[in-house]
């Protein structure tokens, strides 16, 4: 089983940045696909980016393309999530999850995910 530790949430205003760190353990994240869901007060559980298990692949939602990306260390058994021009509307608690497939692609959950990050955005 891979445990998995979000890192890197905080305050921020609209038009900044943040970089979400998401380190595991237990497991190789080389085995995974990688991403990031969010869920902000009152939604549904939402897929914001994903990346394959060598890296070369990388999957975003429409709100996050031009905006986010989403790389992996091996090495360091760690995925990153750079989020830039932050809006409010990015408001949410941000978890990392795995699966050995792509789960978003068919609306499924992933196997494991952490306990989550807040990202606050101020207008």
């Amino acid at each position: 089983q891979v445990q998995l530790v979000e890192s890197g949430g905080g305050l921020v205003q609209a038009g900044g940045s943040l970089r979400l760190s998401c380190a595991a353990s237990g497991r190789t994240l080389s085995s995974y696909y990688t991403g990031w869901l969010r869920q902000a007060p009152g939604k549904e559980r939402d897929f914001v980016a994903a990346i394959n298990w060598n890296g070369a692949s990388t999957y975003y939602a429409d709100s996050a393309k031009g905006r986010f990306t989403i790389s992996k260390d091996n090495a360091k058994n760690t995925v990153y999530l750079q989020m830039n021009s932050l809006k409010p509307e990015d408001t949410a608690v941000y978890y990392c999850a795995v699966d050995q497939g792509n789960w978003w692609a068919n609306g499924s959950r992933p196997q494991s995910w952490g306990q989550g990050t807040q990202v606050t955005v101020s207008s």
